[in-house]
């Protein structure tokens, strides 16, 4: 019986140990979510002033496709 216990408690241990680096990994992952989604408006905001500036009277981004 005691070694049934002992056995739980490394696979407990194993797991907390898992759980712990998974979290690091998502709270990494969404600081750098957010760097990208900063960068991705920024980079629209760069993109609609430029097409301002050229005289464009529909944003590139809401242009269909010539195919269409």
């Amino acid at each position: 019986m005691d070694r049934r216990l002992e056995r739980a408690e490394e696979e407990i241990a194993h797991l907390r140990r898992a759980i712990d680096d998974l979290s690091d990994v998502i709270a990494r992952q969404s600081g750098e979510i957010d760097i990208l989604t900063r960068r991705v408006s920024l980079l629209l905001e760069r993109e609609a002033e430029r097409e301002t500036e050229q005289g464009s009277s529909v944003p590139l981004a809401d242009q269909r496709p010539p195919h269409w």
